[in-house]
């Protein structure tokens, strides 16, 4: 006995696997580009630690450049002013509710500018903060 379908039979199913197949790869290009795409792209040059766990995190970023100008994500703001309410209407989308802010400060940023910055992202509703750092290369013995 023959169970597959008959010459003169009609196949009716819809192969799913290839559908499947490219949703897969398309979930593992997003899972990939995601964490790229949420810094600005202003040259930082961040100071060392010994630890970066935090970047890894879904987060929210704030970049401090070397001449002064910040960046909220992708959005570059007029003044430092902005910050707070800029923060604030990202931080009040339901899909950040609780997320991670990270600062990201270049070195040549004094420190004053950015104690200002973490007050004005703390008074924004941000309850998780981090400060971006790069991974220090120590020699191993």
């Amino acid at each position: 006995m023959h169970t597959g379908p008959r010459k003169d039979e009609l196949i009716t199913k819809v192969n799913v696997t290839p559908v499947i197949d490219v949703a897969l790869v398309l979930v593992i290009i997003l899972l990939v580009t995601a964490p790229m795409m949420s810094a600005a792209d202003r040259p930082v040059n961040l100071p060392e630690a010994r630890t970066r766990e935090a970047e890894d995190q879904r987060n929210v970023s704030v970049t401090i450049a070397s001449d002064g100008s910040i960046a909220v994500d992708k959005t570059e703001l007029a003044s430092v002013a902005d910050l707070r309410p800029t923060l604030a209407a990202r931080l009040a989308e339901p899909a950040n509710e609780g997320v991670l802010v990270v600062l990201r400060a270049d070195t040549a940023v004094p420190f004053q500018v950015v104690r200002e910055a973490l007050s004005d992202v703390r008074a924004a509703g941000a309850h998780r903060i981090a400060i971006a750092t790069r991974q220090r290369a120590e020699a191993r013995p």
